[in-house]
């Protein structure tokens, strides 16, 4: 009880009211933007699809993590040759796609 009452006194001491104007809460971007600007900016297609990309390959890489684990358990040949296609049909994507030029950031 008395640890209660130490803290709810130590907060009223350091809480202090924020000072915010009225004028920027009443528009409708609260985030920065002006409403009488241009709101939408022209955004990169090469950005998005590299971020596509990334998140492919990063749940491919999510999936091989059962398979290791399964491969530390048990040694089978069937799951090293189930591991070794995953794999190469994760290289052969990622090669199509720096072949495509959607990997590289700077363009030519």
């Amino acid at each position: 009880m008395i640890l209660c009452i130490i803290l709810q006194i130590v907060y009223f001491f350091t809480s202090f009211p924020q000072i915010s104007s009225v004028d920027e809460k009443l528009t409708s971007f609260e985030c920065g933007f002006d409403p009488l600007s241009a709101s939408r900016t022209p955004f990169s297609t090469r950005f998005f699809i590299l971020v596509v990309l990334f998140l492919i390959f990063d749940v491919e890489i999510a999936l091989l993590f059962p398979i290791l684990t399964m491969l530390g358990v048990c040694n089978s040949s069937q799951l090293g040759v189930m591991l070794f296609c995953f794999l190469i049909i994760l290289l052969a994507g990622l090669f199509h796609e720096w072949n495509e030029g959607a990997i590289d950031w700077v363009s030519s």
